[in-house]
């Protein structure tokens, strides 16, 4: 089976082709094209089949990740979207929570909302927690506002009613005469896209699905043309936040879902790479040219975080919209290869801006006239401006020294070298910080991790990053600046069912569980019925639990197997142990409660693939020789004499001294002096740090 992935990214657009009868994986990388992004993904597919010399009607899998959703939602490019809720609950979703995510700050930032309030209605009616119908639902109120968000011609609809999740029966009679009156809107349900409690949250949630379905509805539409018009009739997959395939329907309807999509896709990868390389703790760097993704690893699988934020300020827990969707856990930096550089008040500041696709970098020679990572990390050797991405772009060194000059060398008085170093390094610290929350933070200490790197500027860093946090090693996998596009090929179908139900988990309660997750079950087969099979899933189970009383639960996975006597108490035991681990407290007689329930349908994919044998096909290709060029390295000497290596020339076991750059076609390595680089026999580069931690 021939599959291909693709990954749409803010300044580069990766592809990916494998062909599990020849072991070959070969790889395309090329600039985004931010006025459609389908024509870079349409090019990179031609140059792709070329180069493999494979016909179109032999693809039979097309895998996708996009960020469509995410930059909607970023930039504020969503469609106009209303918002229908209970009366007296109108401002919900502009207030937030009363949680500072800075309580010092007098002028703290907090995102902008998805809608205006001018497109919020209100609706008369009212159920209570427990699914009681308070006030019934007022017709008049209904076609009221309906009549209102017509005038204000929006585009699609969010409707998020008081304690739905518990009765979902007015949410459903108001899309009934939505499609009645207004079949042409897009109308989403929090019942359908978040049966939780906690108001603002489950709005916030809905408001996002329905601020991005229409504009991932035409994108999808736009693609799937594209495809077939190109002669490509294969099944088509997108990833989710969760790190799952779905159909393009399923994408549609619940676009919430894919907002982490390309980034997901990465920690699948990374954790491939650290099970075949014997890690099971593994943090993890996606550098590429507009963000740095970090994520965590945890006794080999990628961590699911139950709900996560979007738009989040300064790394900072409470400060961006949050989002009740499974997501693979996550912290994401203005901190890309092409972030810019500026001063401000004699100190250099990198990111969160960033120069994309266009025009880019100054190096890139398309009209870029401020200072980025990039071209700081070209002006200090490490780049080799005639080989960037495999030789299909050649960078502009002198004007790259130019802008650093002139935007940040004169005003600060130093030269272009220090003025490029102090750029490379403010960029370290961001991502340092970050590194430190995702790790430190959250009880893992990185002594005990490795660290692997990809992206196209993710290697460049990532020594640097591992001796400033006491990592050990570092790897960067073969095809490391494609890596969100490798990851897709590991990627199974999965689905994620949840709801809220406050269930009292005593050891009787065996049956009321039972007809939780029944209910559950049967969501779940609703959508893996829509991916167009009836496959048995390999279902998991978890919970939210927490003593009775207190107001936050933890994640807890629940046994597997049948339901029936003795499962509650199972339940308990996994609790009071996840308990002990987050708090060193264990009360085994307190009461226990169940608020949130969720189950994870996971049906296997084609299944990954043999690096090792597609990176010996790639060592085939005629290496080129090794050289040197001037580079800077504050841990020798300063500017030395660097070896360069072309790492396609590298034999499994042969070994590189630092200082050193290992060059691929789309990224580059940077070896510290000390490290020492080896190719393993799955034709990953691991790094050995040979002075991790600061002195």
């Amino acid at each position: 089976m021939i599959r291909i992935g693709f990954d749409i990214g803010g300044t580069f657009t990766d592809l990916v082709l494998h062909d599990p009868e020849g072991g070959r994986l070969i790889v395309h990388k090329l600039p985004t094209t931010p006025d459609d992004l389908n024509r870079a993904v349409m090019d990179g597919l031609d140059a792709l089949l070329d180069a493999a010399g494979c016909a179109v009607g032999k693809v039979e899998l097309v895998l996708h990740a996009t960020t469509v959703a995410t930059n909607a939602i970023l930039e504020r490019r969503g469609s106009r979207t209303a918002l229908l809720t209970t009366r007296g609950f109108r401002d919900v979703v502009l207030i937030g929570r009363q949680k500072r995510y800075n309580t010092f700050d007098m002028y703290l930032d907090k995102p902008a909302p998805l809608t205006k309030r001018r497109y919020i209605y209100e609706i008369d009616e009212r159920v209570g927690f427990d699914g009681a119908v308070i006030a019934p639902l007022d017709p008049g109120s209904v076609d009221a506002a309906i009549d209102r968000l017509l005038a204000a011609d929006v585009e699609s609809v969010a409707v998020a009613f008081m304690h739905a999740y518990a009765n979902p029966a007015h949410e459903r009679a108001v899309a009934a005469r939505l499609g009645e009156r207004a079949p042409r809107l897009s109308v989403t349900l929090s019942s359908d896209v978040s049966p939780k409690f906690r108001e603002y949250e489950r709005i916030s949630t809905t408001l996002a699905n329905a601020y991005v379905r229409p504009i991932v509805d035409r994108y999808l539409d736009g693609l799937k043309r594209l495809l077939e018009a190109r002669g490509i009739a294969a099944e088509l997959y997108v990833m989710q936040s969760n790190g799952g395939l779905v159909s393009p329907d399923l994408a549609r309807d619940y676009p919430v879902r894919i907002v982490e999509s390309g980034p997901a896709a990465g920690v699948l990868m990374c954790a491939s790479v650290g099970r075949a390389e014997g890690f099971a703790h593994v943090l993890t760097l996606d550098m590429g040219g507009t963000t740095a993704k970090l994520g965590a690893i945890d006794d080999g699988e990628p961590v699911i975080a139950p709900t996560f934020e979007v738009d989040s300020k300064h790394f900072r827990k409470f400060s961006g919209l949050p989002l009740n969707v499974a997501a693979v856990e996550l912290l994401e930096i203005g901190n890309g290869g092409g972030s810019v550089a500026t001063t401000d008040m004699g100190v250099i500041r990198v990111g969160p801006r960033s120069a994309g696709a266009e025009p880019g970098p100054i190096c890139y020679g398309k009209g870029g006239k401020a200072p980025t990572v990039t071209d700081a990390n070209l002006t200090l050797g490490y780049i080799n401006p005639g080989y960037f991405n495999g030789g299909a772009m050649t960078l502009e060194l002198e004007a790259a020294r130019g802008g650093i000059a002139r935007e940040i060398a004169d005003p600060l008085r130093i030269d272009v070298g220090m003025a490029a170093w102090g750029i490379h390094a403010v960029a370290n610290s961001n991502m340092e910080t970050a590194m430190r929350v995702i790790s430190v933070e959250r009880g893992r200490d990185p002594r005990r991790y490795v660290l692997v790197a990809f992206g196209g500027a993710g290697p460049l860093h990532a020594a640097r990053l591992a001796r400033s946090l006491g990592i050990p090693k570092v790897v960067v996998p073969h095809g490391a600046g494609v890596g969100s596009a490798i990851g897709l090929l590991d990627a199974d179908s999965r689905i994620d069912v949840s709801m809220t139900r406050i269930q009292p988990l005593a050891s009787d309660a065996d049956a009321p569980v039972a007809a939780i997750f029944a209910d559950l079950e049967a969501r779940a087969w609703r959508e893996l019925r829509r991916l167009g099979t009836d496959a048995a899933p390999r279902w998991t189970r978890r919970a939210y639990l927490r003593h009775a009383g207190q107001g936050f639960e933890i994640n807890v996975r629940l046994p597997d197997g049948p339901i029936g006597q003795g499962y509650a108490r199972a339940c308990l035991e996994r609790f009071f142990d996840a308990y002990q681990r987050s708090y060193g407290y264990r009360d085994g007689d307190a009461k226990v409660e169940g608020v949130d329930w969720q189950l994870e349908a996971t049906l296997g994919g084609p299944g990954g693939i043999d690096l090792a044998a597609s990176t010996a096909t790639r060592r085939t290709a005629r290496p080129r020789a090794a050289s040197s060029r001037a580079c800077y390295f504050p841990e020798a000497t300063g500017w030395i004499d660097c070896r360069v290596v072309d790492r396609d020339a590298l034999a499994p076991g042969e070994r590189v001294a630092g200082p050193a750059i290992i060059e691929e076609r789309e990224s580059t390595t940077v070896v510290l002096p000390g490290d020492v680089a080896s190719l393993s026999e799955r034709g990953h580069l691991v790094i050995a740090i040979g002075s991790p931690g600061r002195p």
